[in-house]
């Protein structure tokens, strides 16, 4: 789908949700598409969502609304599409949820079904790669789908990289999960898992960092 029409299809997208709280009162949740722009085919925007959230306030549960707002981008070529999604400073599992959500209200906005945005991966090969390409620039590695018995996963980090016979070993009994490397042409920190979640340890502008996800994060994915 070329990105003219992705953007025809997202520039008026808007839901609204009535809901009572638990006080009796009716408020309407809004979910909509903030600051759309299409640049070098390259779509970007603001996702938001309304959400009530339950707090304790003197010794009572009370509900209020709260927005949540996540930029995104959308990069069509020829052969995929790839959505980038950067979430919000909240709690690890918001986090987690906004972020589906945008992929599940974008898939039915755009194709209009449900799941036609899927979750990628990265290769425990590709990742094996990446470090030993440049083992100096690895800073920790993660290790799952451990065989050693009582043990879920395994985890090199400081002067435990530079041992290359440990690095085997764990090797040997486990694959890579997730990598924090510098991206030294970029100059930027980034830990990376198989399944494409990205976190940023380094300063950046939002523009830098996203440029390094549509220029050279894409060609790990498979």
């Amino acid at each position: 789908m070329a990105s003219d029409e992705m953007f025809q299809k997202l520039k008026d997208f808007r839901e609204e949700e009535a809901h009572q709280t638990d006080a009796g009162e009716t408020i309407q949740l809004v979910t909509e598409i903030l600051d759309l722009n299409v640049k070098d085919g390259v779509i970007s925007g603001i996702f938001s969502k309304d959400f009530l959230r339950r707090r304790l306030y003197r010794r009572e549960v009370v509900e209020s609304p709260q927005t949540e707002e996540a930029p995104f981008w959308l990069n069509p070529s020829k052969e995929k599409t790839y959505l980038i999604v950067v979430a919000p400073s909240v709690a690890r599992g918001v986090k987690k949820l906004l972020t589906n959500h945008v992929a599940n209200a974008l898939s039915e906005a755009l194709f209009l079904r449900p799941w036609a945005i899927v979750e990628v991966m990265i290769s425990h090969e590709v990742l094996k790669e990446l470090h030993e390409a440049n083992p100096q620039a690895t800073k920790l590695i993660w290790f799952d789908d451990v065989d050693i018995p009582s043990v879920d996963k395994l985890c090199l980090a400081g002067s435990g990289l530079a041992d290359t016979q440990l690095y085997h070993d764990y090797l040997a009994h486990g694959k890579i999960w997730y990598v924090v490397f510098e991206a030294q042409r970029r100059g930027i920190v980034v830990g990376i898992t198989r399944n494409c979640v990205v976190t940023l340890f380094s300063k950046s502008t939002t523009e830098a960092f996203i440029d390094y996800l549509l220029q050279d994060f894409v060609t790990l994915i498979t």
